[in-house]
This record gives C-alpha cells, structure tokens and sequence, in this order.
C-alpha cells in the first residue's frame, strides 16, 4: 500500500496546502517518513489524514467559484467501527461547507471495503448542502463497496452507482472531471423525471 500515492497530476491546478481555505493548509510534507498506517501497513507520506485510523484523504482540486471539491480517498471506509463519515464530516467537509464548497466529489478508486453503520451523518451532510443545489458523488466504487453502501442506504444522501463507475477522470483536469458528472447527473435527474 505505501506504493499508492495520490494523485498528483492536478498539483500545477491546486495544492491544499497552499489554500487558506482548506482543513489542510500549511501542511508540511515529508517524502521520506512513512508513519500513517492502514492496519499495519504503511500508506504513502502524501496521504491526509482525517482522524481515521482507516481512511485517508487527499484534497486534489477546490473551486470556490464553482463550489466544488474533488477529494480522493483511500483505505477501508469503516463506519460501523470508526465512524469514518463523522471524521470526513466534521473535521473535513465542514470546514469547506464553510467556505461555500457544495459539491463534493470522492474518487473512491482507492476504497478498498465499506463497512456501513446509521445514516446520521450522511444525512446531515445532505441538509447542509442540498438548498444549495449541492450534492455529493461517489466515483469509481469497487462492485462490493457500492454493494454494501446500498445495503446501508447511502445512496440516499450519495450519486453513486453503474452511471458513476469507469469514469477516466485521470486523462481529464479538474474541470473537464467536474462538468462530465454534472453531465451524467443532469441526465440521471432527466429519465427520473
């Protein structure tokens, strides 16, 4: 696992570490000390934490014009033990909520299970947003992550699902990305109604 750095090609576009509005500003680096673990196994030193002692985080692209973040993660998504929605809602999502992100979309190429809980906060996270016409985007969810997740009913407060897997977002900047899932969700939002 600490062969699996986040993605970096976005970094000419935006560093959260540069950004005074991001949870992650100020953050230092270190390319040589490996001290986050998943379990017992090292991550790469890239990885944000969140408080989680399972999931991780890297901030790749913030539009405050546009109110969007794109977020990827990586490790176990475990509510049921660690409550790692509370961690990403409270000590990450908040703080951008704040400064006027509405649209959330987490690349879960990396999210290797999910282990669901009570829908507390994905359902606030919901509320804070949705007046707004936020939203947020489950991508690239491996088959039995996105099982589990609709077993515990996120898809409720999440777009997530078949329309949402396979998508190329690494050959695609940050903008390019933002506007095929507002596409796909425009059109999912057209064959409901």
């Amino acid at each position: 696992m600490h062969d699996i750095e986040p993605f970096f090609n976005w970094r000419n576009y935006y560093r959260a570490e540069e950004d005074d509005r991001s949870p992650l500003f100020g953050k230092v680096y270190d390319e040589f000390i490996f001290s986050n673990k998943i379990y017992n196994y090292f991550i790469h030193p890239q990885w944000d934490s969140i408080g989680s002692q399972t999931l991780y985080i890297k901030l790749l692209y913030c539009d405050y014009d546009e109110g969007y973040a794109i977020i990827e993660l990586i490790g176990e998504w475990n509510d049921c033990l660690n409550n790692d929605i509370m961690f990403l809602k409270r000590y990450f999502a908040d703080r951008l909520i704040s400064n006027e992100i509405n649209k959330f979309i987490l690349l879960c190429d990396n999210v290797l299970n999910f282990h669901g809980s009570d829908n507390c906060y994905y359902e606030e996270w919901w509320d804070d947003i949705k007046d707004d016409d936020g939203w947020i985007c489950l991508v690239n969810t491996l088959d039995h992550v996105l099982d589990e997740m609709e077993s515990s009913q996120v898809h409720h407060y999440c777009d997530c699902g078949e329309d949402f897997m396979e998508i190329n977002w690494r050959k695609k900047n940050p903008r390019h990305t933002f506007a095929e899932l507002t596409q796909i969700r425009l059109q999912k939002t057209k064959q409901l109604h």
